[in-house]
């Protein structure tokens, strides 16, 4: 999944969240006990499923205001657009020298969309997807050919928006087992697996912004530059932005530098075809 669906609470999980996950690493101990209990901000998604249910149980109802019976008279509800859902799994580990990394991937370089750019492994959701947790991990799978059973999922962050309008829920999952992990790109769809220091997307080290307007609101673009094993990778876009939320949840503070994420309250007034610059 590359470049900023439904909202996910702690209480679509509990199939996933092993509460008696217990690494030896005293680190990610502690750490699947911090974001256990996080709860993810309350977004405009919210109280938009919340209408949406309002008007799914009332839908073909009109309820009398002087108590007559309830009418067949259809309630005509005007079209917006509601943006398809996605999830990302960011999977974390720690290496040997003590330090979280999160994997990532690089598109293939013939996919129609965001061909050759770092993502984080996720797609849209599918028919048969309980949740967003389902989908990041059975993304993870086809893609990276990681096995959910080594992936403790310990919460969900507030959702994002891609360039085209896909609501991204990301998932933080903790790898069990680093070395029962066998990389497996998909061919057609990652071109590489990787993985880089989380804490580098609460740094000001290596990062570039540039500044983009949509609908009259300025926001920022951040791009990290990070080298290993001979290969230079970009990461920027949703996959940046997710991962600086990330950092900053983990890390327990702030980057030092403005986020500046767009103002999504035009969204109602999109169209499907609409892109962020």
């Amino acid at each position: 999944m590359a470049n900023s669906a439904s909202s996910t609470t702690l209480g679509s999980l509990p199939a996933l969240m092993d509460s008696s996950f217990s690494p030896k690493s005293q680190t990610l101990r502690e750490l699947a006990q911090q974001l256990r209990l996080y709860k993810p901000l309350p977004s405009t998604d919210d109280e938009d499923e919340i209408e949406e249910r309002r008007i799914e149980e009332n839908k073909g109802k009109v309820v009398s205001q002087v108590g007559f019976s309830e009418s067949a008279t259809s309630i005509t509800h005007s079209e917006r657009f509601r943006p398809k859902r996605a999830a990302v799994l960011i999977c974390l580990f720690e290496d040997d020298a003590g330090d979280l990394r999160v994997i990532l991937t690089r598109r293939s370089k013939r996919l129609s969309t965001h061909s050759g750019e770092v993502a984080l492994p996720g797609g849209k959701a599918e028919a048969g997807d309980a949740n967003d947790t389902e989908t990041s991990l059975r993304e993870a799978k086809e893609e990276i050919g990681l096995d959910p059973s080594l992936v403790n999922v310990v919460t969900v962050l507030e959702p994002f928006l891609s360039k085209h309008l896909l609501r991204v829920v990301p998932v933080i999952g903790i790898l069990s087992n680093r070395q029962a992990f066998k990389p497996t790109p998909n061919v057609g769809e990652v071109e590489v697996i990787f993985d880089a220091p989380l804490e580098m997307f609460i740094k000001d080290e290596n990062r570039t912004a540039e500044e983009r307007e949509w609908m009259g609101h300025k926001y920022l673009i951040h791009f990290f530059d990070y080298e290993t094993e001979n290969k230079k990778f970009i990461i920027w876009g949703l996959t940046a932005g997710i991962l600086i939320r990330a950092a900053s949840i983990v890390y327990q503070r702030p980057p030092p530098f403005l986020e500046q994420n767009p103002n999504f309250g035009f969204l109602r007034s999109v169209t499907p075809n609409t892109i962020l610059p």
